[in-house]
């Protein structure tokens, strides 16, 4: 019923356990495309491994780096069945990930179904943790939602990963969907052009995946003081704005603005407050400006002005 894409550069440390999290599905009726984005590690041999074992895993493997992006969409190339879903390989389903997400799609007709996500940090066992749904998921996620849409449920547009959803292939290709190849965060945009273009989606509160921190610290989202990847981040930001924008989702795009402001500019700013590269904080500036615009009666100590304030230091 459903092709999972399970995308990997150098996961070899983690890869295991997300492919046992699959192979504990509650839907049997899955298959994986296990794409190894030329790991230099022994992650390529630990796809090859599961796929000699079972055969709903199938592996693809590119020859040189191509990023995450272009990784999910070789996938997407290879999808025959009537529903898309994403892991990361650093990640893990809960056992009924599948069950839930395909079982209300498929009863629903929805394109599109979403649920909530906790992360997994380090603890001092040396292992991880799951830790609590976030306010901000929740909110997009509970409660349980059938035949919705943005004009109805504007709050599911902070739901921005690409693994926390079941989605039909139809709308993939009736609407022409890839992911952005060579950028970071590039699963922002998919997810509001997702929600504006599908005919409508269900939310369930169900935690369905477990989103690792690594404690190496080799996550993209710990990499934010780093001058290109805070590029691909505000740009993966304002772009999602602008699809929604596009579509006449105001209620939506306000949302993701106000959530933006509280939830993502506050410890980016602390970031550039001592940051050694005065093009950190030019960017972070432009971008604060840009979206403090769009927000009407905050409040002098609102996370609208609060953030402007900042930014007009730099």
């Amino acid at each position: 019923m459903v092709t999972v894409i399970v995308p990997g550069f150098d996961v070899a440390a983690y890869a295991v356990e997300a492919l046992d999290s699959l192979r504990a599905q509650t839907l049997p009726r899955w298959t994986a495309v296990l794409v190894d984005d030329a790991s230099t590690d022994a992650t390529g041999e630990i796809f090859d491994a599961a796929a000699a074992a079972d055969r709903r895993f199938h592996v693809v493997r590119h020859p040189e780096r191509l990023g995450l992006g272009a990784a999910r969409n070789t996938g997407l190339d290879l999808v025959r069945t009537p529903f898309v879903a994403f892991l990361d390989a650093d990640d893990r389903y809960t056992p009924r990930a599948l069950e839930r997400l395909v079982g209300t799609v498929a009863a629903s007709g929805s394109d599109v179904a979403l649920g909530a996500y906790v992360r997994l940090r380090p603890d001092t066992a040396g292992g991880y943790t799951a830790g609590e749904v976030q306010p901000w998921v929740a909110a997009a996620t509970a409660p349980a939602r059938t035949g919705t849409t943005l004009a109805h449920h504007p709050e599911a547009s902070g739901n921005i990963v690409a693994w926390s959803k079941v989605s039909r292939m139809d709308l993939w290709r009736r609407a022409g969907l890839r992911f952005p190849v060579g950028k970071a965060y590039e699963d922002q945009i998919v997810a509001q052009q997702l929600y504006t273009r599908a005919r409508s989606f269900d939310v369930i509160p169900d935690v369905v995946v477990e989103w690792r921190e690594r404690a190496d610290g080799s996550s993209i989202t710990q990499h934010r003081s780093e001058l290109p990847v805070l590029r691909d981040y505000l740009e993966a930001l304002g772009g999602g704005i602008a699809v929604l924008d596009a579509a006449g989702e105001a209620r939506a795009a306000a949302s993701r603005v106000r959530l933006i402001l509280a939830m993502d500019l506050p410890p980016l700013i602390d970031l550039a407050k001592n940051h050694p590269d005065d093009a950190y904080r030019r960017a972070l500036g432009v971008f604060v400006r840009d979206v403090s615009s769009r927000v009407n009666g905050d409040g002098p100590t609102g996370p609208a002005a609060t953030a402007l304030a900042a930014a007009r230091l730099w």
